[in-house]
């Protein structure tokens, strides 16, 4: 690897969502995260809400984005995948989840021909989050 790659690193990855307040409702409710910082540009007529478990510098970042005028649902298509998150307790966290409102669209259990407990939820605008079981 070019010596100029060891100084690389993932910073975010940007969503786009309907509703700010309910996107941030959920992945700083259930999911955790906290808000790491927001800006409203009113110039471009859009929000911009980064959630994270730590600070920028040291983790990578969940960029929410609310385009104001945005009246229509957006499709997700059939290219991105998911989100994936390591959780102590799946389980558990997929009640949180169900508490809050949210959809779990694959319950907590083992994956096939495995023992790695996984489970998917979705967020507000139906992006998928794998949750993954991490021990200690």
């Amino acid at each position: 690897m070019p010596d100029t790659q060891s100084n690389f690193r993932m910073l975010h990855t940007m969503i786009r969502v309907m509703d700010l307040d309910k996107s941030l409702a959920f992945y700083t409710g259930p999911m955790g995260m906290k808000l790491l910082r927001k800006r409203d540009v009113p110039d471009g007529k859009y929000s911009l809400a980064f959630v994270g478990y730590g600070d920028e510098p040291e983790h990578c970042v969940v960029e929410l984005t609310h385009n104001w005028d945005q009246a229509k649902p957006y499709e997700l298509g059939t290219g991105f995948g998911h989100l994936a998150i390591g959780v102590p307790d799946v389980y558990k966290l997929c009640e949180d989840v169900t508490k809050a409102g949210g959809k779990v669209t694959r319950p907590a259990g083992p994956v096939k021909f495995g023992t790695t407990v996984i489970a998917f939820v979705e967020d507000p605008d139906g992006y998928k989050i794998e949750l993954i079981e991490r021990k200690g």
